[in-house]
């Protein structure tokens, strides 16, 4: 997974109908938890655009989307933006993202 900006996310969102960014922060064990499960789904899902952020150089993104906690994904689908922050498996992330 690559390293996104706001301007990365946006670009991604305007190009492509379906994208995922995932946010975390580095000293959190549960996002540590949660890049691994993502890391098997970009194995699983290699055409899907899928980018990750610290979410401490995302302050604007994170008030905009007013995300509570990490780890979070944002899902867009057609610029509709769902939000996850339970991450609980393997399976139910790729039901989620395999679109």
């Amino acid at each position: 997974m690559k390293e996104w900006t706001t301007e990365n996310w946006v670009q991604q969102q305007e190009q492509n109908a379906f994208v995922a960014l995932y946010l975390y922060t580095p000293m959190c064990g549960t996002c540590a938890v949660a890049s691994k499960m993502l890391e098997v789904i970009e194995n699983l899902l290699p055409d899907l655009p899928l980018g990750k952020a610290n979410i401490n150089y995302l302050e604007t993104l994170a008030m905009d989307y007013q995300v509570e906690s990490v780890p979070c994904l944002l899902i867009s689908e057609h610029g509709n933006v769902e939000k996850v922050y339970a991450f609980q498996s393997v399976p139910f992330l790729y039901e989620k993202l395999k679109k």
